[in-house]
C-alpha cells in the first residue's frame, strides 16, 4: 500500500483521484472509485441544484467511503449550488477557476476538504493562500482545461513553491506514472482519460473506440472551445470550431441550456459573463462556453462526431482495455509496488 500525504488527508486507502467530468463523473463511476480504494469527484457541471443534491444523496448510498464535489465558481448559479454541497456535507469539494476563500471557511466549518485545480504556479500560490487545502495540478498532457508546462516541468515548479499535497493530472494511467508523479514532487495522480474508459463510464461506445483507437497524436488542443486549451480528439465537430467558432444560433442554443439546467436567471448568465471576463478570458469566448458545452455533450453522451467533440488526454495512445474502476486502481497499485522493487535492485546492482 503506497500511503502519502493525500492518503492521509482524505482517508483514501490510494492515492488515485478520478478528475470531476461534465457528464462523465456521475454518481455510479464515482462510487466505483470510492469503493476501490480511491476518491472519485463528481461533476455538478451539467446538472440544476435538484438534480445535484439527487446524486449526492445517491453516492452516500452507494459508498460509505471520502468522496468529492466538482464545482467551478465562475459557473452560471455557483454560488447557489455552492450552499447545496456545503448543506450535503460533502467530505471534499474541488474547485476550478475564481477564489475559494468563502467556499474555504463554509468547508472548514464542518471539517470539509477543499481541493483546487491549477495549471499555472500563480494559480497554485493564491489558491494556497486562499486556504485551499491540497491542489490538483494540470499539465499540458491533460484531456479538457491544461496548462502550457508539461505535467513534467510544472508539478516539480508548484511542489517547490507551496506546501500544500499536491495531486499530478496530465498523462496519467498506470503505475508508472504513479510512480513518476511520486517522483516529482506529488502526493497522488488525478485521471480522467483512464476512467472514461472503465466499465462503469457511461460515454459512448463511439468515443469509446476512438480512445482505444488513439495514437495520442490524432488530438489537438485549442482555445476555440471557451477561451481556455482544451485538448480533444479531432473529429468534423472540432474541425467546425476550429473553421469559424460558433455562430449566434449556437450561442443562443448554449446559453439557453445553461439557463434551463443550472435554474438561473439572464441577470445571474450575465454577471457570471463579467466574472470570467475580470479572470481574463476575452468576452467574446463567453459565447463560446455557452454553446461549446452542447457541443460536448453531443459527442460524450450521443458519440455525435459532426456537431459533438470529444475531450481527450494525450494519454489515449497508451489505453488499450476497458477494465471495471477495481481491476485498473489495483492494476496501478500493483504496478507501481513492483516498480519500486525493481527500481531498488537496480541500484543495488550499480553501486
Amino acid at each position: 500500500m503506497l500511503e502519502t500525504r493525500i492518503t492521509k488527508m482524505l482517508g483514501i486507502r490510494h492515492p488515485i483521484i478520478l478528475s470531476g467530468m461534465t457528464w462523465v463523473s456521475l454518481p455510479k463511476l464515482v462510487a466505483a472509485v470510492c469503493n476501490a480504494g480511491g476518491l472519485g469527484i463528481f461533476a455538478t457541471g451539467a446538472q440544476d441544484i435538484d438534480e445535484v443534491r439527487e446524486n449526492i444523496r445517491e453516492i452516500k448510498s452507494l459508498t460509505s467511503k471520502p468522496f468529492g464535489v466538482n464545482q467551478g465558481l465562475l459557473q452560471p448559479g455557483a454560488e447557489k449550488m455552492l450552499e447545496v454541497i456545503i448543506e450535503e456535507k460533502v467530505p471534499v469539494i474541488n474547485y476550478a477557476m475564481g477564489r475559494p476563500d468563502e467556499l474555504v471557511k463554509s468547508a472548514h466549518k464542518y471539517g470539509g476538504i477543499v481541493i483546487g485545480t491549477v495549471a499555472h504556479l500563480k494559480h497554485a500560490i493564491r489558491a494556497e493562500r486562499s486556504g485551499a487545502d491540497a491542489l490538483i495540478v494540470t499539465g499540458f498532457e491533460a484531456g479538457g482545461h491544461l496548462g502550457e508546462l508539461t505535467t513534467s516541468v510544472l508539478v516539480p515548479l508548484v511542489a517547490s513553491n507551496v506546501k500544500a499535497p499536491i495531486i499530478a493530472a496530465g498523462g496519467f494511467c498506470d503505475g508508472r506514472g504513479l510512480i513518476a508523479a511520486l517522483a516529482l514532487g506529488a502526493d497522488g495522480i488525478s485521471m480522467g482519460t483512464r476512467f472514461i474508459m472503465t466499465k462503469e463510464s457511461v460515454i459512448h461506445e463511439r468515443m469509446k473506440k476512438r480512445v482505444l483507437d488513439s495514437d495520442g497524436e490524432n488530438m489537438m488542443a485549442t482555445d476555440r472551445f471557451d477561451g481556455i486549451p482544451c485538448r480533444f480528439i479531432k473529429t468534423a465537430g472540432l474541425n467546425k470550431i476550429l473553421e469559424r467558432r460558433f455562430s449566434i444560433k449556437d450561442v443562443m442554443l448554449g446559453a439557453s441550456h445553461i439557463k434551463q439546467t443550472q435554474r438561473v436567471s439572464t441577470w445571474e448568465l450575465l454577471s457570471s459573463a463579467l466574472r470570467i471576463r475580470r479572470e481574463g478570458i476575452p468576452v467574446q469566448r463567453v459565447g463560446d462556453l455557452a454553446s461549446g458545452l452542447l457541443r460536448a455533450k453531443a459527442g460524450i453522451t450521443e458519440g455525435d462526431e459532426e456537431y459533438g467533440v470529444y475531450t481527450c488526454g494525450q494519454v489515449a495512445g497508451r489505453i488499450d482495455d476497458i477494465p471495471s474502476c477495481a481491476e485498473l486502481i489495483e492494476r496501478i497499485i500493483t504496478e507501481a509496488e513492483d516498480i519500486l522493487v525493481t527500481m531498488n535492485q537496480k541500484l543495488v546492482k550499480s553501486t
